[in-house]
């Protein structure tokens, strides 16, 4: 009997990977275990390992290519379905095994049609297409419908049947307009065209996402971090030694924690389905990181109960096994506030994109030296140098209001400029 191994479901918003190796060959005998994929999600390299013991008869994908989760990747015959259901990514197998609860008969003038065989994350693709499955040519293994037969009769435009509504309509629409298409550049100089995918591709889908979604507000200010820095210094190399980096990110994510907990709506995302805000009592940060491949998003759990050499330790380690591409998935989801720091590579002001869901992210940019109006002991004010640091909140102004992001600031500008200050406001 063949089984079908389709691309499973890897997490929280992941919906299609890109195939980065394939490690076996039509004719191949696998056992369970052992590695037969490399896939790419998101922002995440995964290696998907073979669900059971058995050969493989054909291998349906290759290095390069896109797969959405349920698609058919490699086809096998036999197989310990046992052994199976022990792997961490469960097999999505063939016709005979994708008929469950979800799977229902289709009435369609007066007749009773027979169900079906699609997997569950076909089914609710064509739901959201509006796409009847009765219609559509199935090109799977075994007369299975794979989300590529919806997606080619949603585009071909032929009739469909839409599923009724689950609920009253959202009272915000979102209304997108197709971009206009592209001239030939060619016509004007030699070009070079570079695929559109992996890392840059995610981020241009979450960064689009933000845009369109989410009105963005930024409030800018600078602080002093003359004496923070000073600390900084003093403390870096027993940090070091320790294994970690004392960042000014680390300063800056224990005194955003203190910020939330005092102004928690930045801690929220608005859920318009249900008409409600939806505010995480966890503090779940995530760093943007540079990296050779692009921008990604690690996410350092629980900040508000962890030390700054806690911190420095667990962050310096992140940032190492993200630049290498070795980030656990689950590491990149579950933020609920997000921390992004130019500075380290010199730059200033800034408006970072919110990341969606969220409705807060806050930017650091480098610190300067600069003069500045210092108050003296007798009430009087001179001018002195200090390292004064850029300081960016871009907030989702749905959400929370210009006032409340000044509130907010102030919090973190106090803890940042004063050491002592930071470390007493710390909850």
């Amino acid at each position: 009997m063949s089984r079908s191994f389709t691309l499973p479901d890897l997490g929280e918003g992941v919906h299609e990977a890109e195939v980065l190796a394939v490690h076996v060959t039509a004719g191949q005998q696998v056992k369970e275990g052992e590695p037969i994929l490399d896939i790419e999600t998101d922002k995440a390299a995964v290696e998907i390992p073979s669900p059971f013991t058995g050969k493989v008869v054909q291998v349906l994908v290759k290095a390069g290519d896109q797969a959405r989760v349920g698609e058919e990747m490699i086809v096998f015959e036999g197989g310990d379905a046992a052994g199976a259901k022990k792997q961490q990514m469960p097999e999505r197998s063939s016709a005979d095994a994708v008929l469950n609860k979800e799977t229902a008969p289709v009435a369609q003038a007066g007749k009773t049609a027979a169900p079906v065989p699609a997997s569950p994350a076909t089914r609710r693709l064509a739901r959201e297409l509006g796409v009847d499955l009765q219609q559509v040519t199935a090109t799977g293994a075994g007369g299975l419908v794979t989300a590529e037969d919806v997606r080619a009769l949603a585009a071909a435009g032929r009739e469909v049947v839409a599923q009724p509504a689950s609920g009253p309509p959202s009272p915000v629409e979102s209304f997108f307009y197709p971009a206009p298409a592209l001239p030939d550049f060619a016509q004007w100089g030699e070009v070079q065209r570079l695929p559109f995918r992996s890392i840059r591709r995610a981020t241009a889908r979450q960064m689009a996402t933000a845009w369109s979604q989410i009105p963005h507000v930024t409030s800018q200010d600078l602080v002093d971090i003359t004496r923070l820095e000073a600390f900084r210094r003093k403390h870096k190399e027993e940090i070091k030694a320790a294994g970690g980096r004392l960042t000014l990110t680390v300063f800056a994510m224990k005194a955003a924690a203190t910020a939330l907990k005092a102004y928690p709506m930045f801690n929220s995302s608005l859920d318009l389905a249900a008409q409600e805000i939806v505010v995480k009592n966890y503090y779940n940060m995530g760093v943007a990181v540079d990296t050779e491949d692009g921008l990604i998003v690690p996410v350092i759990r629980d900040v508000d109960r962890k030390s700054l050499r806690e911190l420095a330790i667990e962050l310096h380690q992140c940032v190492q096994r993200t630049r290498s591409r070795k980030a656990a998935l689950e590491e990149l989801q579950g933020g609920s506030f997000t921390i992004t720091n130019a500075g380290a590579m010199g730059g200033g002001f800034f408006t970072p994109i919110i990341n969606y869901p969220q409705v807060a992210i806050l930017g650091l940019g480098h610190g300067r030296m600069q003069p500045a109006a210092v108050q003296r002991d007798d009430g009087g004010y001179e001018i002195v140098p200090r390292l004064l640091m850029p300081l960016v909140l871009c907030f989702d102004h749905r959400v929370v209001d210009g006032a409340d992001s000044i509130r907010f600031m102030k919090v973190v500008i106090e803890a940042l400029q004063d050491p002592e200050e930071l470390l007493i406001s710390m909850i």
